[in-house]
């Protein structure tokens, strides 16, 4: 099995995640086992050999009867995330996870939901900059992940949004783009919205894998 396939190391990213965004602190307690189990749909065992992991890079300490805690010194031993993942890879990781989305979006998706990615395209369509567009761009793929209403999920899309920030991809986006291609990525994101509204999966993961493979072959020329 490769890491990227042990839940146990999914969980632990998305919990650096957490640690990094400053959800929580030094000092702090966290959640008990049991409800990190239900809140990231993972068994028991893997929240222990998550927790283990953090604890053997000095990120947490456990006391028997009193719980886990953030350690006093997280923000020194804290990792950075992997500046070596490539626009490329990470494009690859997209077309793996984003289709995968719709399912639980289709499932778990509310209309507040469907709201704020309505906002995001309509944002995306009167930005009158290439990065007010990328902004609405990127909010609408987080508002995405968001809908799914799983807080697993939700850690590992942010893992790869920071990648996203600190990787090439910006710079190739740009490099990339044209009114043409701006204006289909918009039509893509309406047409992945109405498909989600409809509660229609098979289809909106259709248009994600459409709209992905097209993002790849206007960065990559492949």
């Amino acid at each position: 099995m490769s890491l990227s396939a042990d839940p146990a190391y999914t969980l632990k990213e998305a919990l650096l995640a957490n640690l990094r965004d400053a959800l929580w602190h030094p000092g702090e307690k966290l959640p008990t086992e049991r409800q990190m189990s239900e809140s990231y749909a993972v068994g028991r065992s893997t929240v222990r050999r998550a927790l283990a992991q953090l604890k053997e890079l000095g990120l947490i300490t456990q006391t028997v009867g009193s719980g886990t805690y953030v350690a006093a010194d997280m923000l020194e031993k804290l990792p950075q995330t992997q500046e070596e993942v490539s626009p490329a890879e990470l494009m690859e990781a997209r077309l793996i996870f984003e289709p995968g989305l719709t399912d639980l979006v289709v499932r778990n998706g509310t209309a507040a939901d469907f709201g704020e990615l309505e906002a995001c395209c309509r944002n995306a369509e009167l930005a009158t900059t290439l990065e007010q567009f990328e902004y609405w761009d990127g909010a609408f793929h987080q508002k995405l992940a968001d809908a799914t209403h799983n807080n697993f999920v939700i850690g590992v899309f942010k893992l790869m949004l920071k990648v996203r920030e600190r990787s090439e991809w910006g710079l190739l986006k740009k490099k990339s783009m044209t009114v043409e291609r701006r204006a289909a990525y918009q039509r893509e994101h309406r047409a992945l919205l109405d498909a989600l509204r409809d509660r229609d999966a098979d289809t909106a993961r259709n248009r994600v894998v459409t709209h992905l493979v097209n993002v790849r072959s206007n960065m990559f020329d492949y």
